[in-house]
């Protein structure tokens, strides 16, 4: 199955977020233990947490594609039988 642009841009974007989340995590950790490890544990996790939820939207956008693919492919299949039934 050939991907569109779309998707190539979405399944991208769910890969290069993972690495952002990953390395995010560890330089906010790094900055904020300075303060406290306490807050720099909070911080982290208040990061992975919003990081995850971008993924998820984007995990969304890319369901939400195939989706509509598969609605329009239904769509031309009931339009055939409608088409042969009301002959």
């Amino acid at each position: 199955m050939q991907k569109d642009i779309y998707e190539k841009i979405i399944s991208f974007l769910l890969g290069a977020s993972w690495a952002i989340v990953l390395f995010g995590a560890l330089i906010t950790f790094k900055i904020f233990i300075v303060y406290s490890l306490v807050f720099a544990i909070i911080s982290t996790l208040f990061y992975i947490f919003f990081s995850l939820f971008l993924i998820l939207i984007l995990d969304a956008l890319l369901v939400h594609k195939q989706r509509l693919q598969e609605a329009k492919k239904q769509t031309k299949l009931l339009e055939k039988i409608y088409a042969k039934h009301t002959k």
